[in-house]
């Protein structure tokens, strides 16, 4: 179906943040729900996510001790959390869901997939070598099967439609230090507050520049004065409704006082913190972010 795959995503940061937070099953319906919510609201198929992840859980010990018996120089407790659990997604569909709507294959393509997005950059090679060994150890079930259909063609990336986002390096200075508020999401990436712009049916003709400045303040609870255009990145993202779409966030450089952040709650983002200027080199950041950033810095070590 052709949002399985995202509701593979939304389900593998369910995963995440039960694992990381030490979520009950309750705990963990109520995390699907809310991640349903922010970022899958037009998904149909509710019902595949909820049993995923039921099962999962469910079949949790079964699951992580075949991930031990596939890797044992890899202690489970050594496994990153989005790993381990990609791995367990994977291995859940690839023995136990219906090989009827999940064929092997798929099964391991998908996880790969996701380990390759959300992942660092061994992951998909990890996570393809784990579930490659017990796949041989099944007996290759559906090798020999007819090839599927070819998906549909995907709509160029110039006729994709387009969605406008704002953010902002939000900096503040206290004394002699110049520090910056980062948001961190439940992949374990540092990275910058953000949101979208002209979403708002009661907001009429805002620019970028105050969507930006109402985004920050909704999400991580300070005001800010905009000082610098930092420019602008893109991305293509998957839509439940739309399909493939591009991400276009403009960037600000953003003074605000030093008060304590207060993230907004919503799926998606689990902290909120002040770095030093000189501390944030050592942190995880996606790779299409650190250009903004480093323009940032560098700005502000000559202010």
């Amino acid at each position: 179906m052709a949002n399985r795959h995202l509701a593979r995503s939304v389900v593998l940061q369910t995963l995440y943040e039960w694992d990381f937070r030490e979520l009950s099953l309750g705990g963990a319906r109520e995390a699907l729900a809310r991640d349903i919510a922010e970022f899958a609201p037009g998904l149909t198929d509710s019902s595949f996510l909820s049993d995923l992840l039921n099962h999962i859980l469910a079949k949790k010990a079964d699951l992580d001790q075949i991930i031990t018996n596939a890797a044992p120089e890899w202690p489970l407790d050594k496994i990153s959390y989005i790993d381990r659990n990609v791995l367990r997604l994977g291995l859940y569909e690839l023995l136990f869901a219906d090989k009827g709507e999940v064929p092997a294959k798929v099964a391991i393509n998908e996880a790969i997939e996701l380990a390759k997005s959300f992942g660092g950059d061994r992951s998909g090679k990890f996570v393809n070598g784990v579930l490659g060994s017990v796949y041989k150890e099944l007996g290759e079930p559906g090798k020999d099967a007819p090839a599927r259909k070819k998906k549909k063609e995907e709509v160029p990336f110039e006729q994709m439609p387009i969605k406008k986002l704002g953010g902002a390096v939000v900096y503040a200075r206290d004394g002699r230090e110049i520090y910056v508020a980062l948001v961190h999401d439940i992949f374990g990436h540092w990275t910058l507050s953000k949101g979208k712009i002209g979403d708002n049916p009661e907001i009429t003709n805002e620019s970028v520049e105050e969507g930006t400045i109402r985004e920050i303040k909704e999400e991580i609870g300070v005001d800010i004065l905009l000082k610098e255009d930092l420019g602008k990145n893109e991305y293509v993202a998957s839509d439940p409704e739309k399909g493939k779409i591009r991400k276009q966030v403009h960037y600000f450089l953003g003074e605000s006082k030093f008060v304590p952040l207060t993230l907004e709650k919503k799926g998606g983002l689990d902290d909120a913190r002040w770095f030093k200027l000189k501390d944030i080199i050592d942190l995880n950041f996606y790779e299409d972010i650190l250009p903004i950033i480093t323009k940032a810095v560098n700005l502000l070590l000559r202010k």
